[in-house]
């Protein structure tokens, strides 16, 4: 009795190592075959598209938001300031 369940722990732990040799193995290949390093180019490649469709949207919003401004200026008399000008306050609180 005790024999029979001492070689089925034994088998059971060959046959894990024998599953895990092979995950090992199987593994190593696709490492190896350039797999992984081509998809990691590709999901990073869509990551900079997204990156400067973002930037691209940013930027729209921003010139869209400063054409308001300076409507809104030029509405109440104020004139825009020159850009890259320091800001200067010329009348009271």
């Amino acid at each position: 009795m005790f024999a029979a369940g001492l070689i089925g722990k034994a088998a059971g732990l060959v046959g894990s190592g024998l599953v895990g040799a092979a995950a090992y193995d199987g593994v190593k290949r696709v490492v190896r075959s350039g797999a992984v390093r081509g998809a990691a180019v590709t999901v990073t490649s869509w990551g900079l598209r997204g990156a400067r469709a973002a930037e691209t949207g940013a930027e729209r919003a921003r010139l869209a938001t400063a054409d308001i401004v300076s409507e809104a200026r030029a509405k109440i008399g104020e004139e825009a300031p020159v850009p890259g000008a320091a800001h200067v306050h010329d009348h009271d609180h």
